[in-house]
């Protein structure tokens, strides 16, 4: 069964325009203190071709804003592809120069690698003879893959909460990293749409099997009190929207199945016959029978 596919550049486009001055003084805090936040503009989806290999690309996030008092633009390219591209920085160089043909003004550009490998990508673009350097074109790069995930559950920002499911974790620590994901998100006391944002992200690249929920519920039992009991109730919160969404699906194929499904599973991940027949209004003794 092929799997769904991730429109990789809304989800990021959202995270980034929500977040935007989060997401710079996290990353880059020298270019946080030139770039007046009160004007931020984000402009309208920037097409551009490349007319000798008959190609259309899009400019992922066109920025309007004030770098020093002077009128700017910061253009964030998201690369998810992760076969490597020989012309990239050419390419960095070509949204750059139409876009500074178009807009004349000074414009800061960045990328960012999203993809699952571990690469050294390229942050210039060098046009040189023997004699003579004609151009030197440098961006800005992260590579999230090699980013240590570690470092960042301390910062309260939320686009480290969010892109810890894509930094350099591997298999055995995916329990771990969602544990701290979900403290930051406790931590940083978001409104529900905002939350929702973050937590639908993360989701999105950082799943956990059955087994590793049971393992994260057990983690979590062994926190502080307090916050053992805020995330716990974050937890369900989200396993009851899910399964909220989930029946809402299930709608037209029964909604008996539906919540015959969710039952299983919340078994499955260790929840006692009583929570799973609030949540879902199954008989006590059929989840009973389900659970032998």
């Amino acid at each position: 069964m092929s799997e769904t596919r991730i429109d990789h550049d809304r989800l990021f486009k959202e995270l980034l325009s929500t977040f935007f001055e989060e997401f710079v003084l996290l990353f880059f805090p020298r270019v946080y203190e030139h770039v007046d936040f009160n004007h931020l503009s984000f402009l309208s989806e920037e097409v551009l071709t490349d007319v000798t290999a008959g190609e259309k690309h899009r400019v992922d996030l066109l920025i309007e804003t004030k770098l020093k008092g002077e009128d700017g633009l910061i253009i964030v390219h998201i690369e998810h592809q992760s076969y490597i591209q020989p012309a990239f920085s050419e390419r960095m160089f070509i949204y750059f120069s139409r876009l500074f043909q178009k807009h004349r003004r000074r414009i800061l550009p960045i990328a960012i690698f999203s993809y699952d490998a571990t690469r050294n990508e390229p942050s210039s673009f060098t046009v040189e003879f023997p004699f003579w350097t004609v151009l030197d074109f440098r961006f800005l790069t992260i590579e999230l893959r090699k980013l240590p995930w570690r470092e960042y559950i301390r910062h309260d920002n939320p686009v480290a909460a969010a892109l810890l499911s894509k930094m350099g974790y591997n298999e055995d620590e995916k329990v771990e990293v969602k544990k701290e994901f979900l403290r930051m998100l406790i931590r940083l006391e978001l409104d529900e749409a905002k939350q929702r944002l973050l937590f639908g992200f993360f989701e999105t690249y950082l799943r956990l099997s059955d087994e590793e929920e049971i393992r994260l519920r057990n983690e979590v039992n062994t926190m502080e009190e307090k916050e053992a009991a805020k995330v716990m109730e974050l937890i369900v919160s989200y396993e009851q929207k899910g399964m909220e969404k989930g029946m809402e699906k299930g709608m037209e194929k029964g909604m008996e199945k539906a919540k015959m499904d969710v039952a299983k599973r919340m078994l499955a991940k260790g929840y006692d016959a009583d929570t799973i027949h609030e949540l879902t209004g199954l008989p006590l003794e059929k989840i009973k029978q389900m659970k032998k």
